[in-house]
């Protein structure tokens, strides 16, 4: 039997994880719909920590760049930040979208955030071309 070799191939190592969880949650028995619950918030707050993460990597890296933007500029970049971080936390904290129309609005105000992110990016970087 060969030893346990750390550069594994992902997908396996990926498929071996998940097979434990599986069998973590068979063995909690009746418990397991309470551990499997727990284990899905674990991974929605950890999904929300990584986001945050990056994007905080992202505006350090660039935020003396954003700082030289006009005015406006600026209000609507953040804003739409500030907003989209609004309707994420909103979907986590609450049952929200709980429907299709809730869902609609959800993946709507994204939508249109993300629009007005990139717009304002792009016309902060024409170098009057």
């Amino acid at each position: 039997m060969t030893d346990w070799d750390p550069r594994t191939n992902g997908t396996l190592r990926g498929f071996l994880i998940i097979l434990a969880v599986a069998a973590l949650i068979t063995a909690a028995g009746r418990g397991g719909a309470i551990a499997l619950g727990t284990f899905l918030l674990i991974l929605r707050i950890a999904f929300i920590v990584v986001i945050a993460i990056v994007l905080f990597r992202l505006w350090r890296s660039r935020r003396e760049e954003i700082a030289e933007w006009p005015l406006r500029a600026r209000v609507v970049f953040y804003g739409a930040a500030a907003l989209a971080f609004a309707n994420v936390l909103a979907n986590f904290f609450t049952t929200y979208p709980a429907g299709a129309l809730e869902a609609l609005v959800f993946f709507g105000v994204l939508g249109a955030c993300a629009y007005a992110l990139v717009r304002t990016w792009r016309d902060q970087h024409t170098y009057g071309y």
